[in-house]
């Protein structure tokens, strides 16, 4: 067996599962939140029982005391299943790193260097990796950046068109996100297929409170809908997605809105949530149901970004294999995915309904037997990749 923890650090939170890279199988999962509050808390899911425990929880090496308690309460035993590795998932790479990185003082200098570029999350990802280092001294640490999967993108496809020297001497341009993500699903799809993942031409969805559109030609990513940041693109449950940058200078002048103002309402009063008044899709389209235009044109504007995503990804592809629904909002509304896909006739893209609104949870075809793309969800699996990716960058993979 190859056990590998996997860790997603937040600056108040420690997401974590033990997982088989072999078998795939998670051996336990849990969560540490409310770090560096009063009462911190800690949730644990092990093959001898689940756990709650609040308890104070200053900092992210007591978190991960917490979770060695949690090991030790309900298992597994980390004696019986020693760690190839630890994992770790960090936001953003730049352009330095493009593939699974075992972390020593240089990497940790060039993760907290790439803050600016993710001030909320490669921090935090640094914190949870000092932590862990204290906690498991003898396991090699593996960083894995959703930035990674997209290194492969084109200049023409990861360039701004602004002034070229003050874009390089500030890092601008298009790195993209949900790499692990797009990585792991694209190889599934080739799986489920039976067929070779370079023969591919693929599109993938993550669609979630965050989301973003991928292609991918022969397992390589050549295009994505997140930017610099995880705002460009789709629309998302706070995040506006695309947007006439021209709107933020007339909203400077004409509304008085400071950068501050401008960050908050583009990532946090955006989105689903700007337009419907709800960041959460299930709430939007109850709201749409009873007859609340606004959640309505909500959903339209949502499948129209998509729809545009998808025939623009087709030209840049030359044609379409594949296309995948993936992530908590793709692989659980199949009116949406109805909804995306209708009109799309002409692109080859054909669905059945009675596979889209069968309710299973494993990868399948939703797409008719005669439609020239084949439509699939996908259940994403970033844990059981950054697991794989892990034991590749301390050769066991």
């Amino acid at each position: 067996m190859s056990a590998v923890l996997v860790v997603n650090s937040g600056s108040s939170s420690l997401k974590y599962q033990l997982i088989d890279a072999d078998s795939g199988d998670a051996l336990a999962s849990g969560l540490v939140e409310r770090i560096g509050e009063p009462s911190g808390h800690i949730r644990h899911r092990g093959p001898d029982g689940s756990s709650e425990r609040t308890l104070p929880i200053p900092d992210h090496t007591a978190g991960f005391r917490a979770m060695l308690e949690a090991f030790e309460a309900d298992g597994p035993d980390l004696a019986e299943h020693p760690l190839a590795a630890v994992g770790h998932r960090v936001v953003h790479g730049g352009k330095r790193f493009f593939e699974p990185t075992i972390v020593t003082p240089l990497v940790e200098i060039n993760i907290e260097d790439l803050s600016d570029l993710a001030p909320l999350h490669n921090p935090a990802n640094l914190q949870g990796i000092r932590a862990a280092k204290k906690a498991f001294p003898d396991v090699p640490h593996v960083a894995v950046f959703d930035t990674a999967f997209h290194q492969t993108l084109d200049p023409a496809a990861y360039t701004y068109a602004i002034d070229a020297a003050l874009a390089e001497k500030h890092r601008v341009r298009r790195y993209g996100f949900h790499g692990t993500s797009h990585k792991y699903v694209s190889g599934r799809v080739a799986a489920v297929l039976e067929r070779p993942l370079g023969d591919l031409r693929q599109i993938v969805l993550h669609l979630g409170n965050g989301a973003s559109a991928c292609a991918v030609d022969g397992g390589r990513s050549v295009d994505t809908s997140m930017g610099m940041t995880p705002l460009e693109g789709l629309v998302m449950g706070t995040r506006s997605g695309d947007i006439d940058p021209a709107v933020l200078v007339h909203l400077a002048r004409r509304a008085g809105l400071g950068i501050d103002d401008l960050d908050d309402l583009l990532n946090r009063r955006s989105g689903l949530l700007g337009l419907a008044g709800h960041g959460d899709m299930r709430d939007v389209r109850r709201a749409a149901e009873s007859g609340d235009a606004s959640a309505r044109l909500a959903i339209d504007v949502v499948v129209h970004r998509l729809k545009h995503y998808i025939g623009a990804y087709t030209a840049i592809l030359g044609g379409l294999d594949a296309l995948t629904f993936t992530a908590g909002v793709g692989e659980h509304n199949p009116w949406l995915r109805a909804e995306v896909c209708a009109g799309l006739e002409g692109l080859g893209i054909r669905i059945d309904p009675r596979r889209n609104e069968a309710e299973r949870d494993d990868a399948r075809v939703i797409s008719t037997d005669d439609s020239p793309v084949t439509v699939l969800v996908v259940p994403t699996n970033e844990e059981l990749e950054i697991a794989r990716q892990s034991l590749q960058a301390v050769g066991e993979g």
